[in-house]
């Protein structure tokens, strides 16, 4: 349907960032959109109307995360990120049930689905996440976070991924303080050289 542009374009199920955060959705266009029509598949962001809005801050300031699941192996995620343009209508408070989509236009390439065997496409579905990122994560935190089961609840995953940057903190601490690693470390009594 896509390809002759039957169904130009695909919504999800409105779902919300938090139990008291934005509603939203998010908007595929499997063969592309504007000036990635026939050449990428093109993702958006939607905001939308919701019981909420009243007590969040608008213009919406967050950085939007978009991950398509490598469904095999688990290891190539494709993943892409954009800032709002919160001068944009897109971002503001939504007057009506839905705001304009605003993404990624060229979010993957179409060439990566022409291969019947790719990892993404898995009897004709595929998984996409959508990330609202609150906190600034910083982007080598992506992989750790696209790893955890979906399924455990969010508290539960937001303590997992500040378990994590603690961790990849001390790790650095450590690293700047040039302790010696095992291959540096002397070991008392040992006088011997390598050869």
């Amino acid at each position: 349907d896509a390809k002759s542009e039957r169904q130009v374009s695909i919504y999800s199920p409105p779902f919300f960032s938090s139990p008291t955060g934005y509603k939203m959705r998010a908007r595929l266009y499997l063969y592309g959109d504007g000036n990635a029509r026939r050449s990428h598949m093109s993702l958006f962001f939607v905001l939308m109307r919701g019981p909420n809005d009243f007590i969040l801050q608008f213009p919406f300031s967050y950085k939007v995360t978009f991950c398509l699941f490598d469904q095999i192996n688990q290891q190539n995620h494709i993943f892409d990120s954009f800032r709002p343009d919160t001068k944009s209508n897109s971002f503001q408070r939504p007057r009506s049930d839905m705001n304009i989509a605003s993404g990624i236009p060229k979010f993957v390439s179409l060439n990566t689905f022409e291969n019947p065997n790719n990892p993404y496409v898995k009897d004709d579905t595929m998984f996409i996440k959508v990330m609202v990122d609150f906190e600034n994560m910083a982007k080598n935190m992506l992989p750790y976070v696209l790893s955890l089961n979906p399924a455990l609840p969010i508290h539960t995953q937001h303590r997992m991924i500040h378990q994590e940057i603690e961790r990849k903190a001390q790790q650095s601490q450590l690293t700047s303080q040039g302790t010696p690693t095992n291959s540096e470390r002397k070991v008392p009594g040992d006088n011997s050289k390598n050869h």
